[in-house]
């Protein structure tokens, strides 16, 4: 099998630590994140963890497998890039004089999509969205006019083919339902129930 490019979806509980030993999952394994994003997602009180990675698909089977297996994890899906939507935001920090007066700005934010976030006299920042291959173009047109700095976010993504977690949470709680806390009779009698 050949490697490739997945985007992992774990939806989770939102408990301390869950981000560490998921991580130890991958690095016991020596499989390098190519990108991690955690946010809540459409359910209340539950996360959703995007992790990319570059692996075999029988590798990320079992790894999926293996995420499954922390108490705090509802689910874990894998895809490949054709069956998500997916994004990325990338900042672009540049010098404005050079800006200003080497550069059509109203061409390049059209032609790239970009957008200028800030304006300032000693330096001007731009945003793009987009996948990869985009974010990383408009680096390559921007650094011949002195490209301070540039930071990219990780990605953010959909499943194409999803009806949406909450869809499966409230099918589940259909079909298993849990029976209602009933109070527990012997809690005040101690001594009587537990007499040896």
């Amino acid at each position: 099998m050949q490697k490739q490019e997945f985007t992992i979806t774990v939806y989770t509980e939102n408990q301390i630590g869950l981000l560490n030993r998921i991580a130890i999952l991958f690095s016991k394994r020596k499989i390098n994140i190519d990108s991690l994003n955690t946010s809540p997602s459409e359910v209340d009180s539950v996360h959703r963890f995007t992790i990319v990675i570059n692996e075999t698909e029988e590798v990320v089977r079992k790894l999926c497998r293996q995420i499954e297996k922390q108490v705090e994890v509802l689910k874990a899906y894998y895809n490949t890039n054709e069956e998500i939507i997916w994004q990325e935001l990338a900042l672009y920090k540049v010098p404005t004089e050079v800006i200003a007066e080497e550069v059509k700005v109203e061409r390049l934010l059209s032609q790239y999509g970009a957008k200028a976030v800030v304006i300032r006299k000693d330096y001007t920042v731009f945003e793009v969205s987009g996948q990869r291959d985009e974010t990383d173009a408009f680096i390559k047109v921007l650094e011949p006019y002195g490209l301070i700095e540039f930071v990219r976010s990780a990605r953010v993504a959909i499943i194409k083919a999803s009806d949406g977690f909450h869809k499966k949470l409230k099918e589940f709680e259909y079909r298993e339902p849990s029976e209602e806390v009933i109070e527990n009779e012997y809690l005040d009698k101690n001594e009587e129930v537990f007499e040896m």
